[in-house]
């Protein structure tokens, strides 16, 4: 019989060997599967990844001019596992010189590398950038002497050029990206480039295009000796899609150009599409100053402008639209019924009550003469009859409806909101006041028409973009839709129309009363003799102790429009003053392709009415 004891013993070393076994599969499992370190540990030991960089899709403009090109750059990296691997120690001496920095900076580049808070990818097995944007001329001397230092290599990218010094806040730039979009994007590493703001960052993902790798050998002595297994490995790059914008760039240069020396905006749609024609900014910058080396130091620049270069007013500043705002005024009362096309007020000048007029003109006035005339006492009496044509019911209940379906009217013209199916960003909402509102200041039973009267000649609590008001002339155009705005000219956007609430047949009567204005109105002394343009003018208070923001509004032709235009020009006084000679000037270039009055071009583009304002 089989001793009980050594039986046990047996079973027991038995059971230790297969755990052991067990243990030992399991790890080789878990480095060779699960853990991918030792393997990368051994390859790198043979074996160089070099990332291939694609070059990013160039941008065009409407008609097929190229805005946005990339030129060549070179990156200096540092494979620390390697520097030392030489048949003789890294001379860090020789590789300062060459490349015409210190000491104290290459030690201070290397720390950053090796920090992996600052650099969370960093790995002594995988090249790292050293140095970047360099010139063909910065990394000459360095490419003769490679052999000397081992773990240096120089590799090539692309950094973005511009055809033209314009567009700089659609266009946006490109810059080195965050830890924040490492983390957010598995396709960037430390180092990387992305667009940071305009058309390079709604469509980075189509513009940086796929990057490629190539896979190299080293011999025992970490010499590269070529492509490893004939390429078998390598991936190539692909180059990022073009993109062709709507932007026409000669009539964003001649905006930018009527801006200089002033603050504003200026903003063009082709209103049958909603392509953006122009969308400029004042201040402005030439958008080659964000690239390379220079980049952050002229960023810091604009960033601490009090002017504010940065910001982009044609979609973010935000303005009472004054007299421009009655054009639509008169179509909300038209539909909603509180008066007719040929409903007349009186006017009695600068002694009406309770808002007086500003221009002097006959009594009474029907709807196209008030528009013509900018009659602030008409579209208060229309504004008025409108809110209360059924009184103002038990407990304000009727006033408040006919006022919550004026907003609603007023809403579907794009106006107090961001354009959400579009690819511009950066915008600001604007503001159509709620009944809420008024509620919270007055209570429901405390404002009647009286309270809110500043509304009727666009000013008060109605705030607006130069983005808004260029769409909302744009449906005005179009007798009574409009296509969502918007820059790349290859998306379809037709199928995003937007109908206003207001019926086809009352856009009519106020076309007309707006090509009055450039007849014999405010806009007169711009009159086109050879394009029938709609338009109008508005001179908005501030409420700074400034001089009044300057508006103006058109269209263009009138019986088949081509164009509309909206321009703001900040404390400059009159509309009819600086603003309409900008929109028409802009008008004139689109249709004709050229300007016949080069007297009033050179006049509005050498004014300066902000002298802080500076060209870049």
């Amino acid at each position: 019989m089989i001793n009980d004891q050594y039986y046990k013993r047996s079973f027991v070393i038995g059971a230790i060997a297969v755990v052991v076994v067990i243990v030992y599969i399991c790890r080789l499992f878990y480095l060779q599967v699960i853990d991918s370190t030792s393997t990368a540990k051994s390859e790198n030991l043979s074996l160089v990844h070099q990332t291939i960089y694609p070059s990013r899709g160039l941008i065009y403009d409407r008609n097929g001019k190229l805005l946005v090109f990339n030129q060549p750059i070179y990156e200096v990296t540092l494979l620390m596992r390697d520097l030392n691997k030489g048949e003789t120690p890294f001379d860090t001496l020789a590789f300062c010189e060459t490349l015409d920095i210190t000491q104290e900076a290459f030690d201070l580049r290397v720390a950053d590398m090796k920090n992996k808070r600052k650099n969370r990818g960093y790995t002594q097995y995988t090249p790292q950038i050293f140095l970047s944007q360099l010139s063909k001329e910065d990394v000459a001397g360095l490419q003769e002497q490679l052999y000397k230092f081992p773990g240096v290599g120089i590799q090539n990218r692309t950094l973005r050029d511009y055809a033209y010094p314009a567009a700089a806040h659609v266009l946006g730039s490109v810059g080195e990206v965050s830890q924040r979009d490492i983390d957010r994007d598995a396709y960037y590493t430390a180092g990387d480039y992305a667009g940071r703001d305009g058309i390079e960052r709604t469509y980075e993902k189509d513009l940086r295009g796929k990057k490629g790798v190539t896979v190299l050998l080293r011999d025992v002595k970490q010499r590269i000796q070529g492509s490893y297994q004939n390429g078998a490995f390598d991936q190539p790059s692909c180059k990022g899609a073009d993109l062709q914008l709507t932007l026409d760039i000669e009539l964003q240069m001649l905006a930018e150009e009527l801006l200089m020396g002033k603050i504003g905006s200026v903003v063009a749609i082709e209103p049958k599409t909603g392509e953006i024609l122009a969308l400029a900014s004042s201040p402005t910058w030439n958008p080659a100053i964000l690239v390379g080396k220079e980049r952050t130091a002229n960023y810091l620049e604009l960033q601490n402008d009090t002017t504010k270069p940065l910001y982009n007013r044609a979609t973010q500043a935000q303005y009472s639209p004054g007299s421009t705002f009655k054009t639509i005024q008169a179509l909300l009362c038209l539909q909603e019924g509180g008066i007719r096309p040929k409903t007349v007020y009186p006017c009695y000048g600068k002694e009406s009550k309770p808002i007086k007029c500003t221009h002097d003109h006959g009594s009474p006035v029907d709807l196209a003469e008030a528009i013509e005339q900018s009659c602030n006492p008409y579209f208060w009496y229309a504004f008025r009859d409108n809110l209360e044509k059924n009184g103002y019911g038990d407990k304000n209940e009727n006033f408040r409806k006919r006022y919550e379906l004026w907003r609603n009217d007023v809403l579907s013209f794009g106006l107090g909101q961001r354009f959400t199916d579009t690819d511009l960003s950066e915008q600001a909402a604007g503001s159509i006041p709620s009944i809420a509102f008024y509620d919270k200041y007055y209570g429901k039973t405390g404002w009647k028409a009286i309270t809110i009267r500043s509304l009727s000649i666009g000013q008060g609590e109605i705030l607006v973009t130069p983005l808004q008001l260029a769409n909302m002339t744009a449906a005005i155009a179009n007798e009574g839709y409009y296509i969502t705005p918007h820059l790349n000219k290859h998306d379809s956007m037709q199928v995003r129309r937007h109908e206003t609430a207001i019926e086809p047949r009352y856009f009519p009567i106020v076309k007309e009363g707006m090509e009055r204005v450039m007849q014999n109105g405010t806009g007169r002394y711009y009159l086109l003799e050879s394009i029938r343009v709609a338009g109008k003018t508005g001179t908005v208070q501030n409420g700074k102790g400034k001089k009044d923001h300057a508006l103006f509004i058109g269209f263009a032709p009138v019986d088949d429009p081509k164009i509309a235009v909206a321009v703001a020009v900040e404390n400059a006084g009159f509309g009819a003053t600086w603003a309409a000679p900008i929109g028409s000037l802009m008008i004139e270039k689109y249709i004709h392709d050229t300007i016949y009055r080069p007297n009033l071009y050179q006049q509005i583009k050498t004014a300066i009415i902000n002298p802080d304002v500076q060209t870049r």
